[in-house]
């Protein structure tokens, strides 16, 4: 059994971590937010320790350290402009560091954090969970297997539907959460890159604050993509429904279907996780890259 703690305990995806942490056979010894709406605890860890003040919170890690009880992962599931430093922060207190995606905001941010893992001899993990669906396993060996030459033509849309909340959170400022790429597209991202390779080209055609819309040249795909937390961009059969969230994958006008079977892919990524087999900085990094050039183009 290895002892985790978590920073980001009332954040949205938290409950996710909380979960996987508990389905695979460990332990939540402490948790820190500066908000103390976090009774979702009580449905996994109502033992561990919870503290609104940082300072509190190091200092009671430190004190289990001392008492010999080991902290071996922390978990960083903050809004996004805080991860690098929550990183750094459990590499050089020891221990090994799970982080929600995005890892980091800009791509040299990475390479500082190798840096803090060969000083420190400890490791960050990132979360990259849709590379563990079956279906987009699946997919990516038949791609694999087609020909060197095949270049794939790709319509992606993701619409998910969020209320004005959105724009008055850190998620609405673009310096905090890294815009609508970074915070709503970057597994998506990740996922292109994964089946397709590197990028060749990317056109930008519209980016605010509520949708991104542009075209990405892959060494084996064209990829025309779009984002949005626009409800009204949500399609009439989404709406029919009363649906929030609407994706669309199109590969060579096929349509690819993947809402299904995403409930325990968090529990999969910390199996592989403390089997040392996690996905590193160095899986993450060129969709880093990516989601921090959209970004810039856009300025």
């Amino acid at each position: 059994m290895k002892n985790f703690a978590i920073i980001g305990a009332a954040g949205y995806v938290a409950p996710r971590h909380l979960e996987a942490i508990k389905k695979t056979g460990n332990r939540l010894v402490a948790a820190h937010d500066i908000h103390d709406s976090v009774g979702i605890l009580d449905s996994y860890f109502p033992e561990a320790d919870f503290f609104t003040s940082f300072e509190r919170f190091d200092r009671h890690l430190e004190k289990l350290k001392r008492n010999d009880t080991p902290i071996d992962y922390l978990t960083v599931c903050s809004p996004n402009h805080l991860h690098d430093a929550h990183i750094r922060y459990g590499l050089k207190l020891g221990c090994d560091v799970i982080c929600e995606k995005p890892i980091v905001l800009n791509p040299w941010n990475i390479d500082a954090l190798v840096d803090i893992e060969k000083e420190t001899g400890h490791k960050v993990f990132t979360i990259l969970q849709l590379r563990l669906h079956p279906a987009i396993q699946k997919l990516k060996a038949k791609i694999d297997a087609a020909s060197p030459d095949k270049k794939f033509q790709v319509n992606l849309q993701y619409i998910t539907a969020r209320g004005n909340w959105y724009h008055n959170s850190w998620k609405g400022d673009v310096e905090k959460s890294g815009g609508i790429a970074t915070n709503i597209g970057i597994h998506l991202f990740d996922i292109l890159l994964w089946l397709f390779g590197q990028v060749k080209q990317n056109k930008l055609k519209r980016y605010d604050a509520s949708a991104a819309v542009g075209e990405l040249e892959f060494e084996n795909a064209n990829v025309d993509w779009m984002l949005s937390i626009d409800e009204a961009e949500l399609p009439p059969q989404a709406k029919e429904f009363g649906r929030r969230i609407f994706r669309k994958l199109i590969i060579d006008g096929e349509d690819f279907e993947f809402s299904d079977g995403l409930a325990d892919l968090h529990t999969q990524s910390y199996l592989d996780i403390v089997n040392n087999n996690g996905f590193r900085l160095k899986d993450t990094r060129a969709v880093i890259q990516l989601a921090h050039d959209i970004r810039t183009a856009a300025k």
